[in-house]
């Protein structure tokens, strides 16, 4: 694989009974491969959602046990909760290499638990800030000119502390847009792992 036609739609917030399966349908339809960072406790409430999404060639990460800022929580908090997050997770037979925090805020107790867990810390490129609720066309029309080679692309499956709309529709109408963006500029959508750029 080129790398220079490489980019990756990633998925926080999941997963969700109702929205996942709407998500992994449309990423099915556009033949697309993704990677969602998961809410363990959400993980372990829907076991067959994370069969779902191996099963379809998704990778699944680690996001939190509980949504805190990592800026809100001490050093042993902040590691409790992610070796938790990790042993359900693993339980659930993710390979887990990456780790997105929550609302992307890395702090220095962040990378230290990182390292003590050999996880790479995520965050993002471009921003279709879908908790807000906008149109699908709204969010394509703020974001698809900043896709590129390399791309990581934050979009949520569920709904998360301080979102501000009800269900997740407009992102999934949103995959079929980026999709089509994406390839009109030679690019295609991949698992983080592939994604070289």
């Amino acid at each position: 694989m080129n790398p220079a036609t490489m980019c990756s739609l990633t998925f926080d917030d999941g997963p969700d009974p109702v929205w996942t399966p709407r998500v992994l349908d449309r990423l099915r339809r556009e033949g697309v491969r993704s990677t969602f960072f998961v809410m363990a406790d959400r993980a372990r409430a829907h076991p067959a959602l994370i069969d779902e999404m191996h099963s379809a060639g998704h990778e699944v990460e680690l996001h939190c046990l509980r949504h805190v800022r990592h800026s809100e929580l001490e050093d042993p908090a902040l590691s409790e909760d992610t070796e938790k997050g990790l042993r359900v997770l693993r339980g659930l037979g993710a390979h887990v290499r990456r780790w997105r925090p929550p609302w992307g805020v890395v702090t220095e107790a962040t990378r230290r638990v990182a390292g003590v867990h050999r996880l790479e810390v995520v965050r993002w490129t471009v921003d279709t800030r879908d908790w807000r609720g906008d149109p699908a066309s709204h969010m394509h029309a703020r974001v698809g000119g900043a896709l590129g080679a390399g791309s990581v692309v934050l979009l949520h499956d569920g709904i998360g502390p301080g979102a501000r709309r009800t269900g997740c529709r407009e992102t999934a109408e949103l995959i079929p847009r980026l999709v089509e963006t994406l390839a009109d500029r030679g690019l295609r959508a991949v698992p983080l792992s592939e994604n070289a750029g």
